[in-house]
């Protein structure tokens, strides 16, 4: 399976940066993009190792359920 890097924009929308087939590659490849990152845009850089690119993206875009134990009045 590859490591997809993606920018993830405003409202999630996501625009691919790259596949790679090893860790190491793709780790190097997204702190260069980091590096370069307006912090004011927002924006962020993804990795994330997935079967293809729509399985990457539907993990990256996935809304997640509130931990219950992290909520309320003990948080």
């Amino acid at each position: 399976m590859p490591y997809y890097v993606f920018r993830l924009g405003m409202f999630k929308v996501l625009e691919k940066q790259g596949e790679w087939a090893t860790f190491k590659e793709a780790r190097a490849h997204t702190n260069e993009l980091r590096k370069t990152l307006d912090p004011k845009s927002g924006d962020k850089i993804k990795m994330i190792f997935a079967e293809n690119e729509i399985a990457a993206q539907d993990t990256l875009t996935a809304e997640r359920e509130l931990d219950q134990r992290l909520s309320g009045d003990d948080w």
